[in-house]
């Protein structure tokens, strides 16, 4: 166990174990067709931007990426906004 992590204080294999009774459930609402149809389901981290982002394969001399890397987390959102100022876009 990491230094930063909390142990879980529950007991998962009663947790794992715990079979579900459909009276569990009789709060619920019924989902009506019309909702199921109108369902959608989004993958993935949402955008901070509100634009999408595209992944891309890039290859990097090792000092650039180690320059990048020892600037620590955000290192990849640093090389986006050096490309922008560097192409001009922002």
């Amino acid at each position: 166990m990491t230094a930063n992590k909390r142990p879980i204080r529950s007991d998962l294999k009663k947790v794992d174990a715990y079979k579900g009774k459909p009276s569990d459930y009789d709060d619920a609402p019924e989902l009506t067709k019309a909702q199921l149809a109108s369902a959608v389901r989004k993958r993935g981290r949402p955008s901070f931007s509100g634009e999408p982002k595209s992944q891309v394969t890039l290859r990097l001399d090792a000092d650039v990426l180690s320059s990048y890397r020892e600037l620590g987390d955000g290192w990849q959102s640093r090389i986006n906004a050096d490309l922008r100022k560097a192409r001009k876009l922002g």
